[in-house]
Formats: structure tokens, C-alpha cells, sequence
């Protein structure tokens, strides 16, 4: 027998048509926490297995709630399936060899400056190494710490961010040229309208992102060099002796 449903969310499922996009995803998540398989929401409210799955892609039901949805369909219906298990443990393993590195690469100049650079403005959140910056000897930087410590022959993209009135044209020679990028692909410039925001220095050449390509395996070793540094950080803390950036370290 499925859970029973709470008065509120029977009062929700009665009102569906009324409900936002937001009320029925959360009507839908609340429904799945209770242990229901997506079988059975599906009879109750008129939503696609599709959507109802990225609705509860981050719910993780307790084993006894998977064992009761076996029992009672029968099957494997509703019942979630780790289909990243495999890639996810080979991605962890990238992160912590890389943290157990850090020992022996902290005393290099270059490998210091680029991992502190991306700890402070690379993308955190996006699985690939990304930084964002309209100063390009801050680019350069990430550009030659990427070719020396994680990829002799990486792609790089390049993302302008650009206001109303700048030269486009002008502005991406300016990136090929500063960085000795000549032949690299853009991607669609994003030009801010007029009169949005108060900002008064429009930065000529605006603001550039870069990207590599396939890097997937790349940024998981680097946040593992950022735990690792953190790790050293700490130790130095500890010992008042900001060992980590003394010479000959």
C-alpha cells in the first residue's frame, strides 16, 4: 500500500490547474519524498515520467522506501537507479589524487599563482575550467598555467561580454592578439543594452571568459588542488608560520 497522502497535498493534487510551474514541482518532490514511485505519481497528477524525474532528480529515497516500491509494483519502476556510479567514483578518485599532489607542486610559482587565480575567480559550478576576467595578463596566466599543468595542447573558447557602443570586431582582435590566440573560436558575444545598471567604465574590449574545451576530467583535478591547498593553508594557520609561501618550500 503507498503512503498515505497528507490532507495539504490532497488539497494541492484537487487544485492542480490552478498551480504555478513551482507549486506543481514542489506538489511533485513532496509526493516522492513520501516514498511513492513515479508510477504512481503519474496516476495522481497529470505529469511526463520526463519532468517528473528532473523534478526529483536530487531526492534520494531511504532503502526501506525503495524496498516498499519494489514489493509493491513488483518491479523496478519508480525505483532510482546510480546509472553515474561509475563515472562519479573515477571522478572522485581524479579529485583526491590531485589533492594528495599539492605537497610536491606548491612550491612551483606558476602552479601556485594559477590554482590560488582560479580558487578566486574560476568557475566553481560548471565542470569545466572557465575563468572571467578583463584583465588579460590574468588570462594569460590561466592560459599558460593550463598548458604547463593539465593540458600540452588544450582548445580555448572565448566568450565576450561586452556594453552597447563597444566595438565588437575590435575588441575580439584585441583578445586575439593579447593572449597569442590568433586562430581561436568565439562564441556569441553578450552585449549589454543601453541604459541598464550605473556602471560608468564600459572597459573598451569589455570582459572575457575563457574556456577549455573537454575539460571535464581537468577542473575536477584542479578543485582537488584547491582542497589540497586548503589543506596546507590551514596547517600554515595553525602554525602562525606562513610556511606555504615561503622560498624553498
Amino acid at each position: 500500500m503507498k503512503p498515505n497522502l497528507p490532507a495539504q497535498l490532497r488539497q494541492a493534487v484537487t487544485g492542480w490547474d490552478r498551480l504555478s510551474r513551482w507549486e506543481r514541482s514542489e506538489l511533485g518532490r513532496a509526493v516522492r519524498r513520501l516514498g511513492w514511485s513515479y508510477g504512481e505519481i503519474m496516476e495522481l497528477i497529470p505529469v511526463p515520467k520526463g519532468t517528473l524525474a528532473y523534478w526529483c532528480r536530487d531526492i534520494r529515497l531511504p532503502e526501506q522506501q525503495v524496498l516498499d516500491i519494489a514489493s509493491r509494483t513488483s518491479s523496478r519502476r519508480g525505483v532510482p537507479r546510480d546509472t553515474q556510479r561509475k563515472r562519479r567514483a573515477a571522478t572522485e578518485l581524479v579529485r583526491s589524487s590531485a589533492r594528495l599532489e599539492v605537497p610536491t607542486l606548491v612550491g612551483d610559482q606558476l602552479w601556485l599563482a594559477g590554482t590560488v587565480m582560479y580558487w578566486a575567480e574560476g568557475a566553481k559550478a560548471k565542470r569545466q575550467l572557465d575563468l572571467a576576467n578583463s584583465d588579460p595578463r590574468a588570462h594569460r596566466l590561466f592560459i599558460a598555467w593550463v598548458r604547463t599543468h593539465l593540458n600540452s595542447d588544450p582548445i580555448f573558447v572565448l566568450h565576450l561580454h561586452l556594453h552597447h557602443g563597444n566595438d565588437e570586431p575590435l575588441a575580439r582582435e584585441f583578445w586575439k592578439i593579447a593572449l597569442g590566440l590568433p586562430d581561436v573560436q568565439f562564441h556569441r558575444t553578450f552585449i549589454k543594452p543601453a541604459r541598464t545598471g550605473h556602471r560608468k567604465n564600459h572597459l573598451a574590449h569589455g570582459v572575457l571568459r575563457v574556456r577549455v574545451r573537454r575539460s571535464t576530467d581537468a577542473w575536477f583535478r584542479v578543485m582537488g588542488w584547491i582542497d589540497g591547498l586548503a589543506d596546507e593553508l590551514a596547517v600554515s594557520d595553525e602554525e602562525g608560520s606562513g610556511a606555504i609561501l615561503s622560498p624553498g618550500r
